[in-house]
């Protein structure tokens, strides 16, 4: 057995032992996709899952409207320390919520993570509505004093940051930026009005059970509501910048190879090498995170490697930065041995459950590469 049959034989127990119905495996080396596999149903009575059929990425969307910040930065509309109140003015009136700036916002520091909007689930596709709540929201804590995971508000500023500075719908300038130019075919943030919506069908499982034995595991509370509202075609097509994006892994693997390389792959570059290296700087390190209560390490835009509970490896180096989705996905990038790897399923796990699978892949991956 080769090194790349033995990631694969990896990927096959998780499925073949019931963690989910389905999955989907990518891993780039040297710039290079040198696995790209599918495993399982599309659901708890659905098809053979294939490598190009949508999932939904939670927040493994955050990178990728975090890059189109960054692009902005770049182009010059915007600084990392600029208060946000100076691109949108209606942001904040005055106080300490006038003084968050977009490096903040993209570290999990501006002190936003808590807002009335994160439950108003059917508000969540008005982008109107969902601008005018971040424009109300409260500070929970000075911004700057320390970090809380942004799970919803990240999307919603980072996007109409987006917005007030190209001019241009966050959903719109990553289909331009970022999607188009890598040729992620089958990734979008809200999936089009006259296209079919195909993503794979979500389900909750109690922490211990199994799809093959116990069925979808709906009466689980907390991931069967996520499984339930995330499973909604409505969201599908709702542009919600942190958790709303549908793909692939190919296309995933694919964004993080280019990240690894320095911002560019096959002769298309999203960002400048400088940027990427800020990108995956470290920010800010929290023994506590505000909103998740664990240990955590931010860049901009990604989490960084090195902690117990990143979710790139049982032990992953410092270097390494991606993002993980709710109980079910995540994509990394490790720049020092040009390595990208996506791992997607459509079974939400308790987050414990959840960490042991994606680590035991990037064990794996590293095992057989590195």
């Amino acid at each position: 057995m080769d090194a790349i049959d033995r990631i694969e034989a990896v990927f096959e127990t998780h499925v073949e032992a019931g963690l989910h119905h389905g999955a989907q495996l990518a891993v780039y080396h040297e710039g290079e996709p040198v696995l790209d596999v599918a495993g399982g149903t599309t659901g708890p009575d659905g098809e053979a899952t294939t490598v190009d059929r949508k999932h939904v990425l939670f927040s493994c969307t955050k990178p990728y409207a975090g890059v189109a910040l960054h692009q902005c930065v770049e182009d010059g509309l915007l600084d990392y320390d600029d208060p946000v109140v100076d691109h949108w003015p209606e942001f904040a009136s005055g106080g300490e919520k006038s003084e968050i700036t977009v490096r903040q916002v993209l570290s999990h520091q501006a002190g936003l993570h808590q807002t009335a909007f994160d439950a108003e689930f059917e508000q969540w596709p008005d982008w109107d509505a969902a601008v005018e709540a971040m424009e109300a929201a409260e500070t929970t804590f000075s911004p700057g004093e320390t970090a809380a995971y942004h799970a919803l508000s990240y999307g919603f500023l980072v996007g109409e940051l987006v917005r007030r500075a190209s001019g241009t719908p966050v959903d719109a300038y990553l289909d331009e930026r970022v999607f188009g130019p890598l040729g992620m075919d089958d990734t979008d943030l809200g999936v089009p009005a006259d296209e079919p919506d195909t993503t794979a069908s979500l389900a909750g499982f109690e922490p211990g059970e199994r799809a093959r034995e116990h069925g979808a595991g709906l009466d689980t509370f907390s991931n069967a509501e996520a499984a339930a509202l995330f499973g909604e075609e409505w969201l599908h097509r709702a542009v919600v910048p942190a958790a709303s994006a549908t793909g692939s892994a190919r296309d995933m693997a694919r964004f993080y190879s280019c990240l690894a390389n320095g911002g560019e792959i096959d002769g298309v570059r999203i960002l400048e090498t400088d940027t990427v290296a800020v990108m995956a700087s470290e920010q800010t390190a929290v023994e506590h995170d505000g909103t998740l209560g664990v240990p955590r390490r931010y860049g901009m835009g990604v989490v960084l490697g090195g902690g117990a509970w990143d979710k790139f490896g049982t032990v992953s180096p410092e270097r390494v930065f991606g993002h993980g989705g709710l109980g079910s996905i995540v994509g990394w990038a490790d720049p020092e041995a040009d390595l990208a790897v996506a791992y997607v399923t459509n079974g939400i796990r308790d987050e414990f459950e959840h960490s042991l699978r994606t680590n035991a892949i990037a064990d794996a991956v590293r095992a057989a590469l590195c």
